[in-house]
């Protein structure tokens, strides 16, 4: 539980954080001059790509959590059983 606490209460923000910076990175600096004429960095659009990639695994990992306490909420279990999460009755 140490090691879930550890992921889901540092990691996605953590992964938002990546995503935020990802799409920055991904939209560059060419919009904005800056004093010196000098233009800023061009635009990455695997960067754009990365971003929302991570903003998905934060949503399903929001989901996740919601699924949990959803399910504890109705006397039942999430279990991870296959590949995919399900809803099982507790025993």
């Amino acid at each position: 539980m140490l090691f879930a606490g550890l992921v889901l209460g540092a990691g996605l923000p953590l992964l938002f954080a990546l995503g935020i910076r990802s799409l920055a990175w991904g939209a560059g600096g060419e919009a904005e001059v800056h004093e010196s004429g000098v233009t800023g960095p061009k635009a990455q659009p695997i960067g754009t790509v990365l971003a929302f990639v991570l903003f998905a695994i934060v949503v399903l990992g929001i989901a996740l959590g919601i699924t949990f306490v959803v399910a504890s909420g109705f006397g039942k279990a999430l279990s991870f059983e296959h590949i995919y999460p399900t809803i099982v009755p507790k025993h």
